[in-house]
C-alpha cells in the first residue's frame, strides 16, 4: 500500500470498546495454542505494521510472522528481514495458515517501471511462495479504484461489479495486474485460496493523488462532472483486513465508510471553493504537465475526481463489521493532515510558490499562476544544467 507515515495515528482505539475491555475491567489472556499464524508482508510500516501490531495482541492468533526489508517496532512478532520478491520467502512462509500480502509501492514520486516491477513480481513471488509452504490463504489489498470511475456507474457500485479501469492513473495497472494474478493463483495452485480487499480513497497518513487534491488552494471541478467521495480510515481497512487473516470473510469485497458525500457536501464540510473548469482544459492541461515532467499525476487520475466509483461494502456488514469513522470524520482528519500543504496539480509547491498561489482570489488565476510557477521553476533548472 501506499505506506501511511507510522508516526501516524487517530485518537481513536482500534480495540474492541465495550466496557469488559476497559483498562481497569480487561480480561486474562488466553494461551495462544489455537488460531491461525499470520505472515504479514511490508509490516514495517503503514498499514502492515497497524495490522501486525492489531494481531499481535489478539487472542485469536496463534503468531505473528512479519517480513519486511528492516525490522519493524512489534516486537511480539517473528521477523524476517528481506524483499518479498527473493525466492527464499518461502522458507519463511512455512508455517503460516495466512499471508496478508502489504508490500507495495504505490508512492506518486517512484519511478512508473519500478514500481510495476516491484509491485508485480513481489506479489507473483508471494503467491508462488505461499502456495509451495502450504499456506492456504493470501489476502491481497488494491483499491476500489479498480471499478473505474465513469459517468455511467452505478452509485453505489456493487462488489461484484465488473473492473472497468484502465492503466491511465497512478498505480492502478498494477493493481489490475495483482488482482488478475490473485484470480489466476488458486488454479494454478489447487488448495490455495485468495481474498482481495479493495478500500476505498485511504485516509490515514497517506500520500496519493486523491489525498494531494485537498492541498490544493480550490478544488478543481470538471465542468459537467459529477464527483461522489466515499473514503476509508486506515484504522478500518485494518480491522477489515483483520476479518480476512481469520478467515471470517473471504471472496473480493470492498471497505469504506457507508455511504458517500456528493462534491457540495465536501465543499461545505471543508470550507474550500470550487475553481471549476472545461473538461479539454482540465485534461489537456494535466496530460502537458504530466508528459513534460512536472506534475507525478497523470490526466487519469482526474477520472477519479469527475465520476462516481463508490462502492458498497455490504459483504463486511454482512459478516458483522461496521466502519468505525464516517464521511465526514474522514474528511476532516484528512483536512488536518493536510494543513500548510499547497499543492497544484498533483504537484506540492514550496513556500514561495505557495505563497503567490494563496495570494489570488479567483480560481482560474490560481491554477494559472499554479502552473506558471511550476513551469519557471523547470526552466531555472535547466538553465543550471
Amino acid at each position: 500500500m501506499s505506506s501511511p507515515d507510522p508516526q501516524v495515528r487517530a485518537a481513536r482505539n482500534l480495540t474492541d470498546p465495550s466496557p469488559e475491555n476497559t483498562p481497569e475491567k480487561k480480561r486474562p489472556r488466553s494461551p495462544r495454542n489455537r488460531g491461525p499464524v499470520v505472515a504479514v508482508t511490508g509490516a514495517a510500516t503503514g498499514v502492515g505494521e497497524l495490522l501486525t501490531a492489531r494481531l499481535a495482541a489478539s487472542d485469536e492468533v496463534k503468531q505473528v510472522i512479519a517480513i519486511d526489508e528492516r525490522r519493524g517496532e512489534v516486537s511480539e512478532a517473528t521477523w524476517h528481514i528481506l524483499d518479498v520478491r527473493d525466492p527464499a520467502i518461502a522458507e519463511k512462509l512455512r508455517g503460516a495458515d495466512v499471508v496478508v500480502h502489504l508490500a507495495l509501492d504505490l508512492d506518486l514520486e517512484t519511478d512508473p517501471a519500478a514500481r510495476t516491477a516491484y509491485n508485480v513480481r513481489g506479489t507473483q513471488t508471494v503467491l508462488t511462495a505461499a502456495a509451495a509452504a502450504g499456506v492456504h490463504r493470501v489476502v491481497l489489498c488494491t483499491s476500489a479504484m479498480v471499478y473505474g470511475a465513469l459517468p455511467d456507474n452505478d452509485v453505489p457500485l456493487s462488489e461484484d461489479a465488473e473492473l472497468r479501469a484502465t492503466a491511465e492513473a497512478t498505480g492502478v495497472g498494477d493493481l489490475l495486474e495483482i488482482e488478475r494474478l490473485g484470480r489466476r493463483a488458486p488454479r494454478a495452485h489447487p488448495g490455495l485460496n485468495v481474498t482481495v480487499v479493495r478500500p476505498t480513497v485511504l485516509v490515514g497518513g497517506t500520500d496519493t493523488a486523491l489525498t494531494r487534491y485537498f492541498e490544493s488552494p480550490r478544488l478543481l471541478v470538471v465542468a459537467g462532472s459529477r464527483p461522489t467521495w466515499q473514503f476509508c480510515h486506515v484504522e478500518d481497512l485494518v480491522t477489515a483486513l483483520e476479518y480476512a487473516a481469520l478467515e471470517k470473510i473471504d471472496g473480493e469485497f470492498a471497505v469504506g465508510c457507508d455511504g458517500w458525500l456528493e462534491q457540495e457536501e465536501v465543499e461545505e464540510l471543508s470550507g474550500v471553493r470550487r475553481m471549476e473548469l472545461p473538461s479539454a482544459v482540465a485534461l489537456g492541461a494535466a496530460a502537458r504537465l504530466h508528459r513534460i515532467g512536472l506534475t507525478p499525476s497523470p490526466a487519469g487520475d482526474l477520472a477519479y475526481t469527475m465520476h462516481p466509483w463508490v462502492v458498497s461494502v455490504s459483504r463486511l456488514h454482512d459478516v458483522g463489521w461496521r466502519p468505525q469513522w464516517t464521511n465526514e470524520e474522514v474528511l476532516g482528519a484528512l483536512l488536518e493532515e493536510v494543513e500548510g500543504r499547497h499543492t497544484v496539480a498533483g504537484r506540492r509547491l514550496g513556500r514561495k510558490d505557495a505563497t503567490a498561489v494563496s495570494a489570488t482570489a479567483a480560481g482560474a488565476t490560481v491554477a494559472l499562476l499554479g502552473t506558471a510557477a511550476l513551469v519557471r521553476r523547470a526552466r531555472k533548472a535547466r538553465r543550471r544544467i
